[in-house]
């Protein structure tokens, strides 16, 4: 297998850059200077590094917003957002006098006439090129993206927001732009909910602006419909799955170590600290990310005593040829123990809170959200369930994700029943954490008018090997509905018509066709790309993968505003009924 940004959406991504900016770039033989935002940082080191760019002759990354000397022997490549403050930034640099001598500018997505005429104003004489190259989304894994943009959730669901359309408006544009980059113009669908209308505004917007985009495409050619097919749903969809505790290495690392930035600090022996990256540069992980913890934990060792044996002759003597093959493979020897021994680490620090406290509160939390035991009994009292974890001395965050999973799996409690239980977790001043999930549509309340069955789900029985990880995301249903063409018309609507593989014969077949051996070969199937409003979990963007290995003939994406963990969901639920405390802040100043 290739390494992680070899293949999927890094690689599409960092091929595009190199077919636009970097070919630009080549046309004049001189070195340049690459002048990035924060946004476009990010992105260019998703997919790149930086010998990659050296390569390709840029020899100087610098920041847009910081001080920089002036070179004015050199070019500049400014790769940035079409925001006012960008555009100031690039005016700033020639207005005066010139620090470079020339610009080349990328917009990472439509830059607005306002904005492009105040640029033309000042700098016309020294910009060479500007393009838009339609590339505003974050390229997070082989078959995962964002849109970089965490306050998103706060944005569409707290009643205080002040920004609502103006996010929507942006995500839109942001999911325009991650089809463009993969070359796709695909049919439209959204989940109904009858109390949410942002999955229906979300797929409208969407439909609109690739219809607007492909109209207006460079080869002045109106694009057809590709077989691909784009699903939107909002978060409350399912909040069972962000909630529980996950037992797969990366979703159980990401929920209960401290891991910023994908950086884990992985301690020594010797007491000593060092930041490893946990991304798909790292082979290991990539092939363990989506294992069970029991899976990973026999595996490592394993792996870390082939290491040792393989540094050792088979027969014990030592010659000249042999010790210089040894002296050549020393740095991949080096790499490989040093990523061995970063999972060893994040693996026992897993497997110590698992023993702790999460293995009893698993079983649980399994039962609560799958609504039977691990004999399929079915679960008749749920409070019965809830009220050990209740009563023993587990972290105030365990105790309200158990009432949460109690609450989701009634399909809402009683007024007095949930005042009862915020006493029991002692949250009197904090209910939010409980009270907010109705801003996600999700029942807390029940109300006898009320009735919401729950949707059927697919019988599994067969396929979870471990008792404590019986529960499988709801999206997972949704992945293999849709490429059996299961989805019901009446709860997914068509916003747009999707193409002749999503509406019959193409799509039930998927199973039989040729089966596609890498990741280039699948490209000629078709593409399922999945929009989550309110975030992704860890488990979620696993079903991405597992699904894409079953089904050879679709590729599966998955993408959101953002990544969640249970904790910073949590956060996020309590903080929506907070007021807009940033906008006054903001006036004040202006008035000052």
């Amino acid at each position: 297998m290739a390494a992680g940004s070899d293949y999927g959406l890094k690689r599409i991504v960092w091929q595009k850059l190199k077919e636009t900016i970097v070919a630009d770039c080549r046309k004049s033989e001189v070195w340049k200077i690459l002048i990035l935002d924060p946004f476009t940082t990010k992105l260019l080191s998703s997919c790149c590094k930086m010998s990659d760019l050296m390569s390709e002759g840029i020899t100087i990354v610098e920041d847009l917003y910081k001080s920089r000397e002036p070179v004015p022997e050199m070019k500049a490549i400014y790769f940035m957002s079409p925001t006012a403050k960008c555009v100031d930034a690039l005016i700033a640099d020639f207005k005066h006098k010139p620090k470079y001598k020339a610009a080349y500018v990328y917009f990472t997505d439509y830059c607005p006439d306002d904005l492009f005429s105040n640029m033309k104003l000042y700098c016309a004489k020294y910009i060479r090129i500007c393009r838009e190259i339609s590339m505003s989304f974050l390229p997070q894994e082989a078959q995962v993206f964002t849109c970089d943009n965490p306050g998103a959730f706060r944005s569409i669901y707290s009643p205080h927001s002040q920004d609502k359309r103006k996010t929507m408006e942006t995500l839109a544009d942001q999911i325009v732009t991650l089809c463009a980059t993969l070359d796709e113009y695909p049919g439209v669908r959204y989940k109904k909910d009858n109390n949410m209308e942002n999955a229906k505004y979300l797929a409208e917007l969407v439909d609109n602006k690739l219809a607007r985009h492909y109209e207006l495409d460079d080869s002045g050619k109106k694009k057809g419909k590709t077989q691909a097919q784009l699903l939107i749903v909002e978060r409350g969809f399912d909040p069972v799955s962000p909630i529980l505790h996950e037992l797969t290495y990366q979703a159980m690392a990401y929920d209960l170590i401290t891991i910023q930035n994908d950086i884990y600090k992985c301690k020594s022996k010797d007491g000593s600290e060092k930041d490893a990256l946990l991304n798909e540069d790292d082979m290991l992980w990539v092939k363990l990310r989506h294992m069970h913890i029991a899976e990973v934990s026999e595996q490592i060792p394993k792996l870390v005593k082939e290491i040792a044996a393989s540094k050792k002759q088979p027969d014990g003597k030592i010659t000249i040829s042999g010790l210089s093959q040894l002296m050549k493979k020393m740095p991949s020897f080096r790499k490989q123990v040093a990523q061995k021994t970063v999972h060893l680490n994040l693996t026992e620090d897993c497997m110590n809170l698992f023993q702790k406290n999460v293995e009893k509160l698993c079983k649980a939390e399994q039962d609560l959200a799958v609504g039977s035991d691990v004999d399929g009994v079915k679960v008749k009292d749920p409070m019965r369930t809830l009220l050990p974890v209740l009563l023993h001395p587990y972290s105030t965050h365990d105790k309200i994700r158990a009432v949460l999973l109690y609450i989701f799996s009634l399909n809402g409690t009683t007024e007095e029943n949930l005042n009862k239980l915020i006493q029991h977790v002692k949250i009197e001043n904090d209910r939010e954490f409980i009270l907010n999930w109705k801003e996600l549509g999700v029942p807390i309340i029940s109300t006898p008018s009320l009735f919401s069955r729950k949707p059927s789900r697919r019988d599994r029985s067969n396929e979870e090997p471990y008792n404590l990880s019986r529960w499988t995301p709801v999206i997972k249903d949704v992945m293999e509905d849709a490429v059996e063409n299961k989805l019901d018309t009446r709860e997914w609507p068509h916003q747009s018509e999707c193409p002749a593989a999503w509406n019959g014969s193409g799509a039930v077949s998927a199973r039989q066709k040729h089966k596609a051996s890498s990741q280039d070969e699948r490209r000629s199937g078709s593409r399922l790309i999945i929009f989550v409003i309110g975030g992704i979990s860890y488990s979620e963007m696993r079903c991405a993968y597992q699904v894409t290995q079953t089904v050879k003939s679709c590729e599966f994406i998955i993408g959101s505003s953002h990544i969640l963990t249970p904790t910073s969901l949590l956060d996020d639920i309590k903080a929506l009924s907070k007021g807009p405390m940033e906008t006054f802040t903001i006036e004040e100043r202006s008035n000052a």
